[in-house]
């Protein structure tokens, strides 16, 4: 009987799998922080097989040719793919056998990228399990923009033939996309109460709820769908654009040595230049009192995208935490989005300030403490939301920025304390940390959102 592990990558919005008949399995979609699947599969009593790639990812570096390496079995790539390693090249229609009555079927499946294939587990010849991939999603479907706008609208039109065509799947085939649960790979999910939603860790939905729900499903036409599917692409994060050609070479494990341990004084030295110094602690911590000039992107689930998306290119970064074990834990999350090399950390309570540097802090309020300043003149509400976001409403007279645009617009902004706010204060949080750094006086609005009526 075929089985599923799912392992999950929430920081990426993200899962790979392991399919499985008890004895031998396959990895689909390797993060690449492989260990967490050669676990998996030793607690399971399962030997991987072979590794599968759906699609060239773009959202983060694929582990599956550094684990087929690890493992000497074959890797399992679409062979219209230009890549660069050997592989086992797979084409529409291929049945592979995985072991005795457990075989994988290879369907062509193009749309979230040009030679996109899923994989169907059959069980003794009945379809039970699709890995989907970045084709259909739950509730969505992937995104079709990831390699130019020109080929945005003719590979929706042919993400919707995808989807049509695995419709025709019994309906109790287990759907398990990789996309979809975070990723920006994804687009105009609508929330499944089958499936637990898109960020849900709960089992996968089955075709037949798809079917009843999934947006690609519910278009009155493929060219409707693609017409509605590209006009509700929004921004993504700036290093997808290297992630696909780091995927056509394959990637080896990467190293995670912690990085040189640093002293205060070093530390404080590097925050004076190019370096980014960012202090990983909780963005209240760090408003109460931090080293000028670092920037706070706090240790939790969206971490990841932001910095990655933030940082910008060749730039030195140095971590700052409490503990050993949350750097670690960043520079795992690092690797994955292929920054590989720290210029250093600093372990410890916050140092003493030292010349020429010293140390900074910034108000945090709530949106009732918002409303009454913005009565007085000289403050500002600056929203850090994105597009999207902000059209389904806003405050009056905010100043809408999304964070990825800020670093770029800083002295577009008006004199004065800056208010500045999102849906729920992550992001406001490293808005306010680079504003501090960018020597503006930011007040930190912690809290949750709700737009007002009409706005």
């Amino acid at each position: 009987m075929v089985d599923v592990v799912c392992i999950d990558t929430p920081e990426l919005g993200d899962r790979s799998y392991l399919v499985h008949d008890g004895q031998v399995g396959v990895v689909v979609d390797a993060q690449r922080d492989t260990d967490r699947l050669t676990r998996a599969a030793a607690l399971a009593g399962v030997r991987i097989a072979m590794v599968a790639e759906t699609h060239l990812h773009n959202d983060y570096v694929s582990g599956g040719w550094d684990l087929s390496q690890q493992l000497g079995v074959p890797y399992l790539v679409a062979a219209e793919e230009d890549v660069t390693f050997d592989r086992r090249p797979v084409a529409d229609g291929d049945e592979i056998p995985v072991s005795a009555g457990f075989t994988l079927r290879v369907v062509a499946t193009p749309g979230h990228t040009p030679h996109h294939v899923s994989y169907v587990a059959v069980d003794h010849g009945r379809p039970v399990v699709a890995c989907t991939g970045g084709s259909l999603l739950f509730g969505s479907v992937g995104r079709t923009d990831l390699l130019g706008a020109d080929l945005a609208t003719p590979l929706a039109r042919a993400q919707y033939r995808s989807a049509h065509r695995l419709a025709a799947l019994p309906g109790d085939v287990q759907v398990l996309p990789t996309h979809g649960f975070g990723s920006f790979c994804s687009v105009g999910a609508t929330v499944l109460p089958s499936s637990g939603g898109p960020a849900s860790n709960g089992p996968a939905s089955t075709l037949a709820e798809q079917l009843a729900g999934n947006l690609v499903f519910r278009s009155g036409s493929e060219e409707a769908f693609a017409t509605d599917l590209v006009a509700a692409f929004g921004e993504y994060p700036r290093y997808y654009h290297r992630m696909a050609e780091r995927n056509r070479v394959g990637q080896a494990a990467p190293d995670l040595t912690p990085p040189p341990l640093l002293r205060a004084a070093q530390v404080q030295w590097l925050a004076t230049g190019d370096t980014w110094v960012v202090d990983l602690r909780a963005r209240g911590a760090f408003a109460a009192r931090h080293l000028a000039r670092t920037i706070n992107v706090e240790a939790d689930v969206p971490f990841t995208t932001y910095l990655g998306w933030l940082l910008p290119d060749d730039t030195p970064l140095v971590l700052l935490a409490e503990n050993p074990k949350t750097v670690a834990a960043a520079q795992v999350d690092l690797a994955r989005i292929g920054i590989d090399s720290l210029a250093g950390r600093y372990l410890g309570p916050l140092p003493p300030p030292v010349a020429p540097i010293g140390l900074g802090s910034y108000p945090v309020r709530t949106f009732a403490d918002l409303d009454r300043a913005l009565a007085t003149p000289g403050h500002v509400a600056l929203d850090v939301r994105r597009d999207e976001e902000w059209a389904q409403g806003h405050l009056d007279g905010a100043i809408h920025l999304p964070l990825h645009h800020l670093a770029s617009h800083l002295d577009d902004l008006p004199p004065g304390r800056i208010w500045v706010h999102c849906a729920a204060g992550y992001r406001a949080g490293i808005a306010a940390s680079l504003l501090a750094r960018a020597g503006r006086q930011p007040v930190l609005v912690d809290g949750r959102f709700a737009p007002p009526d009409g706005r």
